[in-house]
């Protein structure tokens, strides 16, 4: 599981059908079930308590967190823990104490309280706020991706094989065997499609760039005087 770590809304872009789209992966991590972490990372009014408290954790329950402070925002116009002086900022995170406004219904309060649960243990998990009946109202077809599909085997990406393989230490069948087993969960699968989308993204930009120099080099047409 990938574990961005660094979640706020200027992270968030917009594509042109108006799709989230999680950008700026530099302080992610791939996190192994058993591991933990304890960098303290990230912006700091979006960062869980256990971060800035230099505490372990496992990592996807720091992400539900920034995203319970995220969605705040967004309906509030403001952050839910604030201030200039970052030792005060601290006191309040890890209170987990926040102003409700009175036009926020049930429903929301009760799906942020649960996201900005101070106690990891007792925090809302992805699966929990998937699940919230908030988050299920009106939830755009796009939240719901096809099933993944069989992956072709002669239009396997050989060089992304190879930085699997070396990042992860394993043999090429086991990654072949990864993405042939259609598991979208499969954290090899997983790494080898953010290469192939990160070198697609990288080609798209390149493609541009030429484009762009082609047109700004190409003459202007010529202007005749007419009489």
């Amino acid at each position: 599981m990938i574990v961005h770590r660094d979640l706020k809304p200027e992270n968030l872009l917009l594509d042109h059908n108006m799709h989230v789209k999680i950008a700026d992966f530099g302080l992610s991590n791939m996190m192994m079930d058993g591991e933990f972490l304890r960098t303290s990372c990230g912006s700091p009014n979006y960062a869980a308590p256990e971060v800035i408290s230099g505490k372990l954790y496992a990592g996807p329950e720091v992400d539900v967190w920034s995203c319970g402070v995220i969605l705040y925002a967004l309906l509030c116009g403001t952050l839910p823990f604030d201030d200039e002086h970052v030792p005060t900022l601290f006191r309040k995170i890890k209170s987990g104490i926040f102003p409700i406004p009175e036009y926020l219904n049930k429903s929301v309060v009760s799906l942020l309280c649960n996201m900005l649960q101070v106690d990891p243990m007792k925090r809302a998990t992805i699966e929990d706020v998937k699940k919230h009946e908030w988050f299920q109202k009106d939830l755009p077809g796009y939240l719901f991706p096809s099933p993944v599909e069989q992956v072709d085997s002669s239009v396997i990406d050989t060089e992304a094989i190879a930085e699997v393989c070396d990042k992860f230490g394993v043999r090429e069948h086991e990654v072949h065997n990864a993405l042939l087993s259609g598991d979208p969960h499969d954290q090899l699968a997983i790494a080898y499609h953010l290469i192939i989308d990160n070198k697609r993204i990288a080609d798209e930009a390149a493609k541009a760039e030429i484009k762009d120099f082609y047109v700004a080099s190409s003459s202007p047409p010529a202007i005749t005087e007419s009489g």
